[in-house]
């Protein structure tokens, strides 16, 4: 019923830190403003239900605490998995190899530090050579994992050559 794209705090004229009552406020309002029985015979009427059935579609997931939590987790994954603003792109390179702790390291400018480890790097040309698997994959073929600062907000793109890696790995 609703679009999965559609922002359904939005549908409500609401936001996330509203409270279950003032949802239901706002929900009552535009319920009695958009339903097809007080609407008579308007020209507007089908866009009116319409919106009157995405408010209560709205209503529906966001009046009850369990399919809220859900659409806040499926929300908030949905905002990971966007573009992150990338501050500096490193190769692996250029990383210090902390032995202690297996995995690569970078300082920030604020002091925190940038950590990306064994694992992650291995699992990531796994999946990006497995993509390749189909394709001929040329010289300098390259793959790459975001990794954040553990102090602020900053995010650099890790990259590496997945021909050394292949070598390395041999």
């Amino acid at each position: 019923m609703c679009d999965p794209e559609q922002d359904l705090y939005a549908v409500l004229g609401g936001s996330p830190s509203d409270s279950l009552q003032q949802l239901r406020h706002r929900y009552q309002q535009l319920a009695l403003k958009y339903h097809p029985d007080r609407l008579g015979g308007e020209n507007s009427a089908e866009s009116s239900v319409k919106t009157f059935l995405e408010v209560d579609a709205a209503w529906k997931i966001l009046g009850d605490q369990t399919t809220r939590r859900e659409y806040d987790l499926q929300r908030r994954a949905q905002e990971l998995k966007q573009d992150w603003t990338v501050d500096s792109t490193v190769d692996l390179e250029d990383m210090t190899w902390e032995t202690d702790e297996c995995e690569c390291s970078y300082s920030c400018r604020c002091g925190g530090t940038f950590s990306v480890s064994k694992e992650e790097v291995e699992e990531e040309t796994q999946r990006r050579l497995q993509e390749l698997n189909e394709q001929e994959m040329h010289q300098g073929e390259q793959s790459g994992v975001l990794v954040c600062c553990d102090t602020c907000s900053l995010t650099i793109y890790v990259t590496w050559s997945l021909n050394k890696k292949m070598q390395m790995s041999k």
